[in-house]
């Protein structure tokens, strides 16, 4: 059995859009110590893809992050083999709010160092010794105490579409950064309640215990991140102090949490907030786009990429050749921005 899927993504896309297959999507996580990464990769990916479950899965010594989807009809089989794992038993799965079923094309199973990118040492703190976790409900609670301070964990392309009120968004592009701005902010305010939430908890889980070790004392955070407390507040008739969509690291990009449109689109200024990528596969910048813009730019972020994607595949290849951009995220709040192409 091949222990990779290698069929061309648009052939996987074109199929998944084709079937009325239902499909639930779903987001865990849990760091614990695995001696064989990549055996218990391999043996992960035979039980996940004979039952159809598709997405992204970090495996490292440290643990595991997942956003996958499963078919509704085989909900139950999945949770049985992922509790049957004993340190995965009862392990918190984190529903999507909004779902059309088409969050992901394929299964990918990688073996990382490490399953968030933090940039630390976890040899110098404990990263088990994490803050407060709280529902809902205290959650508001904490927020309303003036004595609270709440800090987004999330990357600026994020909170830009959503966010909770009075929290502090720094403008960063990722978690590292993050980490160095909130310990940099609460340096003189070690008394005070630190408040902080993530998009599912992962990165809370372990900015609460590096705070922790940095002599913070009343560190809380969202249990189950922005997805749990959408679900919380609903089901609890509980008041929704976010604001917008919560952006998911999915095909679909983003959430709807409530009606509020915070952000703008970044070509035409319109009130918008739907994430995208560029179509020219050289590019892919994510950035918001109306709709009016994306059929004006057929998907794109420029008239340049709009010209590129006209031209034959083998002349697009060649333009892209040997050249790797990275994550290209479009900012508008930096003076080193990516700029749209004119």
């Amino acid at each position: 059995m091949a222990l990779y899927n290698r069929v061309e993504g648009r052939v996987l896309k074109e199929k998944m859009r084709a079937t009325p297959e239902k499909r639930v999507t779903i987001s865990f996580y849990r760091y614990h110590h695995i001696l064989q990464p990549q055996e218990f990769r391999d043996q992960l990916y035979r039980e996940f893809d004979a039952i159809g479950v598709l997405g992204r899965i970090y495996i490292a010594n440290e643990g595991i992050n997942a956003q996958i989807s499963v078919p509704e009809n085989n909900l139950e089989t999945f949770r049985s083999k992922l509790y049957s794992i004993d340190w995965l038993h009862g392990v918190r799965l984190n529903i999507a709010v909004q779902d059309d079923g088409r969050s992901f094309f394929k299964l990918k199973i990688l073996v990382r160092k490490k399953i968030v990118a933090d940039g630390l040492d976890d040899s110098s703190f404990d990263v088990t010794n994490s803050g407060v976790h709280v529902d809902a409900a205290t959650f508001n609670k904490l927020m309303d105490d003036p004595n609270t301070v709440m800090i987004d964990m999330r990357n600026h392309y994020e909170s830009e579409v959503g966010h909770f009120k009075g929290a502090i968004c720094p403008d960063v592009d990722t978690f590292r950064e993050e980490l160095q701005v909130a310990e940099d902010l609460m340096k003189d305010q070690k008394n005070k309640n630190l408040l902080m939430y993530c998009t599912g908890g992962i990165r809370c889980e372990k900015a609460s215990a590096w705070m922790k070790h940095k002599g913070f004392k009343n560190v809380f955070q969202l249990n189950g991140g922005i997805i749990k407390y959408a679900q919380e507040v609903k089901e609890q008739g509980l008041e929704n102090k976010f604001i917008g969509k919560n952006f998911v690291f999915d095909e679909r990009l983003g959430e709807r949490i409530t009606d509020d449109i915070i952000a703008v689109c970044h070509q035409c200024g319109k009130p918008c907030d739907d994430h995208t990528n560029c179509k020219n596969d050289g590019c892919h910048l994510l950035f918001i786009q109306c709709t009016e813009c994306a059929a004006k730019y057929n998907q794109c972020c420029s008239d340049e990429c709009k010209e590129i994607i006209t031209l034959p595949e083998d002349q697009q290849r060649e333009i892209r050749k040997g050249i790797n951009k990275g994550r290209q995220v479009f900012k508008k709040s930096r003076s080193e921005k990516i700029q749209f192409r004119k």
